[in-house]
């Protein structure tokens, strides 16, 4: 199972194949009527657009960094599970690394509260839309479901800043 595992983490060919699968499995669900060749073809466009942002992420992550995009990979499971590399050199990929992704997410921190506002104010819409259609069972599940997804949003963004503040602490002691 490790090893599955360790291959859709690394592998852009492992993770086109979940990305294909679940567009196959959403299309069968939601578009019942469309002929299965549809299904197919819709699958691989989504694979494709999604692979190729991953890719030119990865890239970009790689660059920054000054390593290859597989020696990135495994520096973000280590970041993850807490581990710091003995290997200066290692050291100081992983420490522009974790520079990159706090900065990263410094600044995407600039657009949560408009996010969670867009967020908020649709499931506002969705409960008057069912109080005036009198019907609020969905609507309600609606507001439920948003406010769970972004609480989730913002408890694992939290976790993240933490593990990689502790990682750039971590990596800036000498051992």
């Amino acid at each position: 199972m490790h090893t599955v595992k360790n291959w859709f983490s690394h592998s852009l060919a492992g993770q086109a194949l979940v990305v294909f699968v679940l567009g196959m499995g959403f299309s069968a669900v939601f578009r019942r009527d469309d002929h299965p060749g549809l299904w197919v073809v819709q699958s691989l466009l989504y694979s494709v657009v999604i692979i190729g942002v991953l890719a030119a992420q990865r890239r970009r992550t790689a660059r920054a960094t000054g390593a290859d995009p597989r020696t990135v990979v495994s520096l973000n499971r280590r970041i993850r599970h807490g581990e710091v590399p003995r290997d200066p050199e290692e050291r100081a990929i992983m420490r522009r690394l974790v520079d990159d992704q706090l900065g990263k997410m410094e600044r995407g921190g600039r657009w949560l509260p408009y996010w969670l506002g867009f967020m908020g104010l649709s499931a506002v819409g969705m409960l008057v839309l069912g109080a005036t259609t009198g019907s609020l069972v969905f609507p309600l599940v609606f507001t439920v479901a948003v406010a769970a997804f972004c609480l989730w949003i913002l408890w694992m963004r939290r976790r993240a800043m933490e593990i990689h503040h502790h990682m750039r602490s971590a990596l800036r002691d000498p051992s």
